[in-house]
């Protein structure tokens, strides 16, 4: 229609006419909601030739064209460039139309938007404000441009975690809009959506998806079928589905949406890449780890092309790609893509976005993983920088890098500041997002790990029983992180000596791994591992061997012969065969988890000194001393490297020293060794440890 309209234009006006302007601005909105960027700028820039032209500089229609210029930038990520032009627009309109005219409030809400993708809240609240006293003034209260407003603020205030601001302000719009425009339009619709993603974001799942299936009657009675803002509304739906861990449900939603948007978008759209990112999580929480990059790559390939290389959207896909690489232990693969991720937010966002903070989080979680524990809290520690600056306080993101810096100060064995982290991230956790959410049960979860390596049992049960309430009320019966906290359960009654209680936690947690996430998913081995453990710890050795070679087969398949689950699993088969006196077998299987530790985490890593000390029984229980000592020296040294002068490991391995001394009649050496143990020991767990 419109090249119809501008063809019979140009016959009648001539190139040059404002009519024309007009319909290469109309040809434009089209390419840029169909993600055709330099299409749009090219239209655009042949309206502002004609413009400037025809109506000279300070026309309020050169404003116009300016501000979908800034749009189109804005949505490339050239945050810069869209301010410049929305500045251009400011300034003409403010010479010719005033202060208060409703197109002012326009570019008002249209610089907000950029803030917003900056990270800039306080800049985007004064923005949108400027906007909102304009529409009030001019247009009254209940104007939907003030409904649009009350939006734009809802979505700083959810930004900033400030999910009860951010309802109010969108309870505000939808008031305006339903008196305004009545119960289906369009825009009732969109907020609705937005309130859904409060709701998801509070973990009050029903109450999301009564919001967005609101909305999405709305559009389908509206706009039919097939409609990109339909798709929108299943994409919400999907990560409802997803974090309720319902992953066949959320599969089908975002097929739903890429179906549509493939249709009415073309292959090429950034929303296409949006659903391709969505899918992969489903994959990667499924343990899919090849479809989840395959579909993170096609995603990839899409905004490369339609965004270049710069633009935030791909730092997001290579943060995704880069949690898949560590899931897979390949950690050198994750940080490289961390640092891609790094590299394009730092030029594109500044030093201080909330995006920054995120990568630095991963990298951390990476840094974690390989036992640099140092490294990782390096990294935490700049991300809580960013975060306490640009969102204050109390934001959930704050909560989770407490959470992370809780992880390595446990790894550590300070257990003292490890607890004070968490209840830090409880607090805010509590008083951003009420008692019940999901991540308030992950918090307990986390403090109840501690009390279980400190052998306060009671106090963990305690803890796990309250994650498990809170879970099964929000998440149902069968959500994986039920089965987590079955898990967590059956450890502590393990290290109490409750082997029943413990296979009855195990295999309830089995069950649910194996109905949601089927029968190969990595949770569904370590669940293998861990009955196994229990197995042997009952001396029932066959059994254990039969549950570690399970979890064997599924690492094997899912992860490659070198993860380092695979050697956690050929640490455990060995520790069988050492109780049934299989030393050479035994041996065999140590060396092998060595081989894969020292290739994938390092010398120095906590986890080969866990094989050292284990090698090092083997060779005690052979009566070849010196070559216990060995190992355990070569453990000893790398955890007084990593770990510190009083981690609980260290106390191990003095223990296992002593054991040998003790055989070898050197009694005053063993003695001392005990004695270490010992003083670490009440230092770290307290006198009443078992």
């Amino acid at each position: 229609m419109y090249n119809k309209s501008l063809k019979i234009n140009i016959t009648k006006l001539g190139d040059n006419h404002p009519s024309i302007a007009t319909t290469y601005n109309n040809i434009a909105s089209v390419y840029n909601h169909q993600g055709k960027y330099d299409d749009a700028l090219s239209m655009y820039n042949k309206s502002l030739k004609i413009n400037l032209t025809q109506l000279e500089d300070n026309h309020p229609s050169v404003a116009t064209t300016y501000d979908n210029i800034g749009r189109v930038y804005n949505d490339q990520g050239k945050y810069d460039d869209a301010l410049s032009m929305y500045n251009k627009s400011l300034k003409i309109n403010l010479i010719q139309l005033g202060d208060n005219h409703p197109s002012i409030a326009t570019t008002y809400d249209n610089i907000g938007r950029v803030y917003n993708h900056q990270g800039k809240y306080d800049d985007a609240l004064s923005m949108y404000n400027k906007s909102l006293n304009i529409r009030q003034i001019q247009l009254g209260d209940n104007h939907p441009s003030i409904a649009i407003t009350y939006n734009n603020i809802a979505s700083v205030y959810y930004r900033q975690g400030k999910y009860d601001d951010a309802l109010s302000m969108y309870n505000k719009s939808l008031k305006i809009n339903l008196t305004q425009l009545g119960d289906n339009h369009p825009s009732i619709a969109t907020t609705y959506n937005n309130i859904g993603r409060v709701y998801n974001r509070q973990g009050k799942y029903d109450d999301a998806l009564s919001m967005y299936n609101k909305s999405l009657n709305i559009n389908l009675t509206q706009l039919g079928d097939n409609h990109p803002s339909i798709a929108t509304t299943y994409n919400n739906i999907g990560r409802v589905c997803n974090d309720q861990g319902k992953y066949n449900d959320a599969l089908s939603m975002y097929n739903k949406s890429l179906i549509i948007n493939l249709t009415q978008l073309g292959d090429n759209h950034p929303s296409i890449a949006t659903t391709y990112d969505n899918i992969a999580s489903i994959y990667n929480h499924q343990g899919r780890y090849d479809d989840a990059l395959s579909m993170y790559n096609k995603s990839l390939k899409i905004n490369l092309t339609q965004l270049g290389d710069n633009h935030p959207s791909i730092a997001t896909t290579y943060n995704n790609v880069g949690r898949v690489y560590n899931d897979q232990g390949k950690y050198d693969d994750a940080l490289s893509m961390y640092n891609k991720s790094l590299k394009i937010n730092l030029t594109q966002l500044g030093d201080n976005h909330p995006s920054i903070a995120t990568t630095y989080n991963n990298i951390g979680r990476v840094y974690n993983d390989q036992g640099k524990y140092d490294d990782a809290l390096s990294m935490y520690n700049k991300s809580l920088k960013i975060d306490l600056t640009q969102l204050g306080d109390n934001h959930p993101s704050i909560a989770t890098t407490y959470n992370n810096i809780g992880q390595v100060y446990q790894d550590l064995g300070k257990y003292d500041d490890a607890l004070s982290m968490y209840n830090k991230s409880l607090n805010i956790r509590q008083t951003q997002l009420g008692d019940n959410h999901p991540s308030i049960a992950t918090t307990y979860n986390n403090i109840a790990s501690v009390y279980d390596r400190q052998g306060k049992y009671d106090d963990a049960l305690s803890m796990y029983n309250k994650s498990l309430k809170i879970a099964l009320t929000q998440l149902g019966d069968n959500h994986p992180s039920i089965a987590n906290t079955y898990n967590n359960i059956a450890s502590v009654y393990n290290h109490q000596g409750k082997y029943d209680d413990a296979l009855s936690m195990y295999n309830k947690s089995l069950n649910i791994r194996q109905t949601q996430l089927g029968d190969n998913h990595l949770s569904v081995a370590t669940t293998y591992d861990n009955i196994g453990r229990v197995y042997n710890d009952q001396g029932k050795y066959d059994d254990a061997l039969l549950m570690y070679n399970k979890s064997l087969k599924i690492n094997i398949t899912q992860l490659g012969d070198n993860h380092p689950s695979i050697a956690t699993t050929y640490n455990n088969i060995a520790s069988v065969y050492n109780h049934q006196g299989k030393y050479d077998d035994a041996l065999s299987m140590y060396n092998k988890s060595l081989k894969i530790n020292l290739t994938q985490l390092e010398d120095n890593h906590p986890s080969v000194a866990t094989t050292y000390d284990n090698i090092g029984r083997v060779y005690n229980d052979q009566g070849k001393y010196d070559d216990a000592l060995s190992m355990y020296n070569k453990s000893l040294k790398i955890n007084l490297i990593q770990l510190g002068d009083n981690h609980p490991s260290i106390a191990t391995t003095y223990d296992n020293i002593g054991r040998v001394y003790n055989h070898q009649g050197k009694y005053d050496d063993a003695l001392s060794m005990y004695n270490k143990s010992l003083n670490i020991r009440q230092i770290q767990l307290g006198d009443n440890h078992p």
